[in-house]
């Protein structure tokens, strides 16, 4: 039995600059941090050659290209295994902004490669959680996620024209940091609309029209205006570079701020939240605020009807949790590799 565990993230600011169409034109920055949410990939062997996949449903299948789960099918058709039991829970719903779909890929790709006996390194790991999402599954997502849910951290990252990603942690003062996670009030507003349909929609209004092109190229510059005032030990900046971020964001596409998240995020600013922004691709999910811990009881008994979301920073990024001595699997006769 192998275990793998990914953690979750929350984007900062520039979310929305990694995605192709906009990087291939002007480099993307996006600052987030995982957080210590996770996904847990649990992988053994089958006691014979077929493949079991369990998630919200469960597969039993001969083949790898039998499986209808097309992340799991793209990664076992990459690797060639079979006689393999794959098992994932998670801390959070699928669709609700926390890149839950790409720390499941993050993981399984570790999970795989753990099981094969085989290190790889996590920008490894991210590149090709990237390839199997954007390129083999086509889906209109970005880059971000992979790397976060890969590396762990509180990051800067660049992506280039040329498709190279650099990750730059951000270094603060310990009592610093953990005021920056103090001032941070999450809320869940419900499961978001798919992020295919949002994404595709703000992807197709960058590439056709200037002015929300260059508020994405803004978004970027305050996702490098944030990381300065963070490595300068400066967190009250952050509601102000949210807000701004959020107001830039809600113009990309009107799937992304309904009226009824829009009520919420000006009742918090009413009520001790300085700035926010809705996770993820936007429609629902969570709804980030930044408010000094002074103001939180208004905030929270504003937000009455919302329900508050604890959470941390993560610094590990995905990691094995459980290893079975790997010689004791591979030694069992149920373990095939396919040729």
């Amino acid at each position: 039995m192998i275990g793998i565990r990914t953690p979750f993230r929350i984007s900062f600011a520039g979310g929305g600059s990694d995605l192709r169409s906009f990087y291939t034109r002007h480099p993307g920055h996006v600052l987030s941090t995982s957080v210590n949410k996770y996904m847990y990939i649990l992988i053994h062997p089958f006691f014979d050659r077929k493949i079991q996949v369990k998630y919200s449903r469960t597969e039993l299948v001969d083949r790898a290209d039998q499986i209808q789960h097309p992340i799991v099918r793209a990664a076992l058709e990459r690797f060639h295994i079979e006689g393999v039991d794959i098992n994932s829970i998670a801390d959070i719903p699928a669709g609700t902004g926390l890149g839950s779909s790409c720390a499941f890929t993050v993981g399984l790709l570790h999970s795989l490669y753990v099981y094969l006996g085989q290190f790889v390194s996590k920008e490894t790991l991210a590149r090709e959680a990237c390839k199997i999402e954007i390129d083999i599954l086509n889906e209109p997502i970005g880059k971000q996620d992979q790397y976060a849910a890969a590396y762990g951290g509180l990051n800067f990252m660049t992506f280039y024209p040329n498709e190279k990603v650099d990750i730059e942690p951000i270094i603060m003062p310990g009592d610093t940091y953990r005021e920056l996670m103090d001032n941070l009030v999450m809320f869940y507003l419900g499961a978001a609309r798919p992020a295919r349909e949002i994404l595709s929609d703000q992807q197709k209004n960058v590439e056709n029209d200037k002015a929300k092109f260059h508020n994405l190229v803004r978004m970027t510059q305050l996702a490098v205006e944030l990381k300065n005032s963070l490595t300068r030990g400066n967190i009250h900046d952050v509601g102000l570079i949210l807000d701004e971020n959020w107001t830039l964001k809600r113009k990309l596409s009107a799937k992304i701020a309904p009226k009824w998240i829009d009520a919420y995020y000006q009742k918090a600013k009413r009520n001790g939240a300085v700035g926010g922004k809705v996770l993820g691709a936007g429609g629902g999910g969570f709804l980030l605020l930044y408010s000094p811990q002074e103001h939180q009881e208004r905030l929270k008994r504003a937000m009455g009807d919302l329900r508050p979301f604890e959470f941390r920073f993560d610094t590990f990024g995905t990691k094995v949790i459980y290893y079975e001595d790997y010689e004791a699997i591979a030694s069992r006769p149920q373990l095939r590799v396919a040729a």
